[in-house]
């Protein structure tokens, strides 16, 4: 699970923020809401609100950046990392941009830190906590444009051919994990790490991410996930009462290519009494077919106990089912997935301390000098006097609403 990340200077986060899991003393929803890892209390749920452009989406893009950054193998030197510094400054872009994550892997806590520009990784380094102070377990370093990688071999065991072999491999501007992988050997306690951001790190999804070929696959492989999925639109369609993976062939070049496309049954009653029809995907709705890739995406995530991001929940969206996508993910008992999203639909926030918790929300304001910054809904007092949270933030008393003159 993750606990926190920080960020400098990436898109429109020129001064350090800070985003944490970590849950406060409240005890509301404590039994499916809060995980404990040790004597760290993590939540499984967080939404960010804010202004268009406020820096809600480049929160998810910075969490995205280092999924991507560490297994992207570079072919050749002259590659960017895809670090974005911020560019309304004059001095910025040509400054590093930082990362730093601390992640728990079953009960063992890490902590990543990375430190690169536009080109060139200048630091690297993963610690883990045995005990109350972090060890470190590798370093990589800048030294005359060459990366110079280093371990704690106090604590990993690793032969000098294979550190060598790692240290060629690991070009300065790409991840020591990415390097890692292309070398066939065992690292224990980097590997736990390692598989952890492999597999329990799911894509973000956006208004614009197509969903429905993915949901389509997954019914074909899974019939668990084909009775979840079911189960779950029609709720959100009350006339569809079956779905059906159905092959097609076509025919490009002499070839025969076989693809797979879904058919949905819709019951109706009329005068002639209950009938069934079969539609295809190009006739559902465009709500009906986000609904069916995101709640497709939540199975996985429950399934995996992986982390998800899912940008503007609410795109295409009626509110209730929004709130029903958000309340099914919340009532998963003993699971340690997590689920960050953004959204501008704020009647959510009257749902506090019921279906959600107030150190579950977020937000993202941006100053007149373009830069974004990120606060906490808990780090404002009196809100158990609020009669509705909703109507004192539409009213401007947590900031990040539009400036609109």
């Amino acid at each position: 699970m993750i606990q926190e990340l920080k960020v400098r200077n990436y898109l429109s986060f020129r001064d350090e923020i800070t985003f944490s899991f970590e849950a406060t003393k409240d005890t509301i929803n404590e039994a499916y809401q809060v995980v404990t890892i040790g004597k760290t209390r993590l939540l499984r749920f967080a939404m960010v609100y804010g202004a268009n452009a406020s820096g809600k989406s480049n929160l998810l893009r910075a969490f995205e950046f280092l999924n991507s950054f560490w297994f992207n193998k570079a072919d050749d030197i002259d590659e960017p990392t895809g670090a974005i510094p911020f560019r309304l400054d004059a001095n910025t872009p040509n400054e590093p941009t930082d990362f730093s994550l601390k992640f728990f892997v079953g009960e063992v806590r890490y902590w990543y830190q990375l430190k690169l520009t536009s080109k060139t990784v200048l630091k690297e380094r993963l610690f883990i906590y045995n005990s109350v102070q972090p060890t470190l377990l590798f370093e990589r370093k800048l030294e005359n444009s060459q990366s110079v990688l280093s371990f704690n071999t106090k604590v990993v065991k690793i032969s000098a051919a294979a550190q060598e072999e790692i240290s060629l491999k690991c070009l300065s501007n790409m991840s020591f994990f990415a390097a890692r992988n292309q070398v066939n050997i065992s690292i224990p306690q980097i590997d736990e790490a390692r598989e952890w951001m492999r597999n329990s790190y799911l894509p973000v999804i956006s208004p614009a991410t197509h969903m429905f070929d993915y949901a389509n696959n997954m019914m074909r492989k899974d019939d668990a996930a084909k009775t979840y999925l079911l189960d779950f639109i029609h709720r959100a369609d009350f006339n569809i009462t079956g779905l059906r993976s159905n092959k097609v062939s076509e025919y490009a070049s002499t070839k025969s290519i076989d693809t797979w496309e879904t058919l949905f049954e819709h019951t109706v009653r009329n005068a002639r009494g209950e009938e069934k029809y079969t539609m295809q995907e190009s006739d559902q709705s465009d709500g009906t077919k986000r609904t069916f890739g995101i709640e497709a995406a939540v199975y996985t995530a429950i399934k995996q106990q992986a982390f998800l991001m899912i940008d503007e929940i609410e795109a295409s969206l009626h509110p209730s089912l929004v709130e029903f996508i958000i309340e099914k993910f919340l009532r998963e008992t003993d699971n340690h997935s997590q689920m960050l999203i953004t959204s501008h639909y704020d009647p959510l926030l009257n749902t506090t301390d019921d279906l959600i918790r107030k150190d579950s929300v977020w937000f993202t304001e941006k100053d007149e000098t373009g830069h974004s910054s990120l606060f906490s809904l808990v780090e404002f007092r009196g809100l158990n006097k609020l009669a509705s949270i909703q109507k004192a933030y539409r009213n401007g008393r947590f900031g990040a609403l539009p400036n609109i003159k």
